[in-house]
């Protein structure tokens, strides 16, 4: 249970200081900015991998950790389990910012400034590179040390900064999940849904494929 309650509080966090940014960036005049914005999401994912580690491996994400049930680094039982907590933590997180800031309509959630299809190649895209370098970085279905932490929250803060605008760079189905269910807004969720297991999947077989020592 410590693992799953890790997953929660640290996908929680995740949710609510990325989201929060782009909140308190429309509120505030743009205070914060898309830079600063981005650079939330890298350094919240940086922070939770030093600080759940070593307790859950800091998956906080669903598609990384179907990633890692895919290459058998998880069981089933906690594969469903650590997806269960971590849309709870991203829910939980979303209502709380709804409690902070009622007027907010959207609350960061993600929705495509392309084509429908050309957001579902481009998360799916996104996805890919996230979960190589999480594997390449990885110990087991751990994502920990300052190596991992420093890559990972990198490549989060990198594919924040260029394809925010085109996506909203969700790269995790549970980031969209929370504010889509607080806010109502449903539209386009299925296309980060779909689109992110996918990529993790598609990453994992390629990882296993380049680095194979046959």
């Amino acid at each position: 249970m410590r693992r799953y309650l890790a997953e929660c509080i640290a996908t929680f966090f995740l949710v609510f200081a990325g989201t929060g940014a782009i909140i308190a960036n429309d509120v505030y005049m743009g205070v914060i900015g898309h830079v600063g914005i981005s650079l939330s999401f890298g350094l919240v994912v940086m922070s939770m991998i030093y600080g759940f580690g070593e307790i859950s491996g800091a998956h906080l994400n669903p598609a990384v950790t179907f990633g890692f049930y895919v290459l058998k680094r998880i069981n089933l039982k906690n594969c469903v389990m650590y997806i269960l907590f971590q849309c709870m933590g991203a829910i939980l997180a979303s209502l709380f910012l709804k409690l902070v800031f009622p007027m907010h309509v959207l609350l960061g959630a993600t929705f495509p400034g392309v084509s429908v299809w050309a957001a579902f190649v481009y998360e799916l895209i996104l996805t890919f590179f996230l979960m190589f370098v999480i594997l390449s970085v990885a110990t087991g279905a751990k994502e920990k040390g300052v190596i991992a932490a420093i890559a990972i929250g990198g490549i989060v803060g990198l594919e924040a900064l260029f394809a925010g605008p085109v996506t909203g760079a969700s790269m995790n189905p549970a980031r969209s999940l929370g504010p889509a269910v607080v806010s109502g807004y449903y539209m386009h969720l299925w296309i980060y849904l779909v689109s992110c297991p996918l990529g993790a999947v598609l990453a994992c077989k390629a990882y296993v494929y380049l680095n194979d020592k046959g």
